[in-house]
């Protein structure tokens, strides 16, 4: 079994060209991931359970409507970015961040793939004037403090967040005024590596 198949396990309805993508990121994040230090060696054997499926956790509690425009704020080495661009070739994706070499290497892997639908640039969050219909991120910052930076990137009243997060969250959302739901990835995945990691959902 490849380890790919973590993923098509998860999410059946793939076609052969999505099925095709999820394949190769193993072999272009090594590649690049020897260029730039975008996942801990000693993380990256597990780069499709903690970083792909993770990712794709977003895709358990909302389905983007075709022509969204989504923006990865602090995208990283290009999750949640990459993979939600594949599971949603009918929306378009932007990743920012503020380290260049990261966003190289986003972009190789996004060429890689031949992924029409993504693109990536070095842009601080706060200097991003561009509008979009939802932010997705993982784990920037804290929430009160990831709002406070990103929240101008969607229309007041028009716009959501989705952030992957982990832990014990309690403390955390207390100081937040939006609307939120909180949904446990544990009633998804199996894995033990799901069992305190979230996904929290934001009306902005």
């Amino acid at each position: 079994m490849t380890e790919a198949e973590l993923i098509f396990r998860h999410f059946p309805g793939l076609l052969q060209q999505q099925r095709a993508m999820f394949t190769a990121l193993g072999s272009l994040y090594a590649e690049w991931n020897e260029r730039v230090n975008l996942i801990s060696r000693k993380d990256f054997g597990h780069l499709y359970e903690r970083h792909v499926l993770h990712a794709l956790g977003i895709a358990k509690v909302v389905s983007f409507p075709p022509g969204s425009r989504i923006v990865d704020v602090g995208t990283g080495g290009g999750f949640p970015l990459v993979p939600l661009a594949i599971l949603f070739p009918e929306c378009s994706f932007h990743g920012i961040d503020g380290i260049g070499k990261k966003i190289m290497a986003v972009q190789g892997v996004v060429q890689g793939l031949g992924l029409k639908n993504c693109t990536a640039e070095q842009v601080r969050s706060e200097d991003h004037k561009l509008r979009y219909d939802f932010i997705v991120s993982r784990a920037v910052t804290t929430l009160p403090d990831f709002l406070r930076m990103a929240k101008h990137l969607v229309p007041k009243g028009a716009g959501k967040l989705f952030y992957l997060k982990g832990g014990d969250l309690i403390d955390e959302l207390r100081p937040v005024r939006q609307r939120l739901r909180v949904h446990a990835l544990a009633q998804f995945f199996p894995q033990e590596f799901f069992a305190t990691k979230k996904v929290v959902e934001v009306e902005l």
